[in-house]
């Protein structure tokens, strides 16, 4: 932490006795790993910057679309076409300059978070997708390492503390729902999401502080009504056999692949083209050693299609959610 001027900056937060000159200097020393700059990574990018956290790396694929800044208010015109990720380290600077702000444009799949979970104090998953929630709780879970999750749709959703010594996301959500909605097809209040996303700030920032109650091993949620709510899962048990994620480039020659996309969504298809439905009693399956690898857009359907194919052989199975990277949202 810096002299007179840091001090002056973080002077309304250091009068709590539950910060102080100790836990801004923790702060200050805190390596934070946000995955998503959207708009739940917005408003918990600025409060973290704001309260003094040192180091902050931004993971962030996209880039900044005009359709979206009614959410992802940080942004503005200015900033249209670039990428989200150095669009926000660029702001973040300008916001607070004390802070080193890490800009990564990537899709955060199984290859690479492990090795940006191990290199944090504390992950953010703000990317509000199936497949990066459940990819970050594994590789959190291993690592011992905090997770703050959050997930927003139309005028709802949840904040929860996961992992570092509480239950993982998978300990309070073993299974995906039976179908998917997103931001894009069932709409999003921007400050709905706002919210939500402070909320994730407030419990990275009583985490890194080591605030009583913890914020690990609590789900808040807030709905259509304006209503909080939640409980603690402290006790919550990990599932014995879960579906892992893997990304597309661990997909190996020798794998049964196949791919649940239609042809209008991807023209190219990683493997043989198969339904959902396809799966079960009598319908295609792994040779012996083989091991199945189903691939979709988000992951929903490969969850959908390892259970069905779960139920009626005892191989590994693995889930690749492709995203955009062929095909279309």
């Amino acid at each position: 932490m810096g002299g007179g001027d840091a001090v002056n900056r973080y002077a309304r937060q250091m009068i709590l006795p539950e910060v102080g000159p100790e836990g801004q200097a923790r702060l200050a020393e805190a390596r934070v790993l946000v995955v998503g700059a959207g708009g739940l990574g917005v408003p918990a990018l600025q409060y973290l910057a704001g309260a003094g956290v040192g180091r902050i790396t931004v993971v962030d694929p996209d880039v900044v679309e005009r359709g979206n800044l009614h959410r992802q208010v940080m942004y503005g015109d200015v900033w249209l076409g670039r990428f989200k990720a150095e669009a926000a380290a660029g702001i973040l600077r300008g916001l607070n300059p004390e802070v080193a702000v890490r800009p990564l444009v990537a899709a955060l799949d199984p290859a690479n978070a492990g090795g940006l979970v191990e290199r944090a104090d504390l992950v953010l998953d703000c990317a509000d997708s199936f497949a990066v929630s459940y990819t970050l709780s594994d590789a959190c879970l291993a690592a011992g390492r905090p997770l703050v999750s959050a997930s927003a749709l139309g005028l709802g959703g949840y904040a929860g503390g996961f992992c570092g010594g509480a239950p993982s996301l998978r300990a309070v959500f073993p299974d995906l729902p039976e179908r998917a909605a997103s931001c894009a097809t069932a709409g999003i209040l921007g400050p709905v999401v706002g919210l939500l996303g402070c909320l994730q700030a407030r419990m990275a920032l009583g985490v890194l502080l080591g605030l009583e109650p913890s914020p690990l091993g609590q789900l808040v949620t807030f709905d259509e009504a304006m209503r909080f709510g939640g409980f603690r899962f402290d006790r919550a048990e990990e599932p014995a056999d879960p579906l892992r994620f893997a990304a597309p480039e661990e997909i190996d020659a020798e794998d049964f692949v196949a791919d649940l996309r239609g042809a209008d969504e991807a023209p190219v298809a990683v493997g043989a083209r198969h339904p959902v439905d396809a799966f079960g009693p009598g319908g295609p399956r792994p040779a012996p050693g083989q091991r199945a690898v189903l691939v979709c857009r988000s992951g929903l359907r490969a969850w959908r299609a390892a259970r069905r194919l779960r139920a009626d052989w005892g191989g590994e199975i693995r889930l690749v959610a492709m995203g955009d990277r062929q095909g279309r949202e």
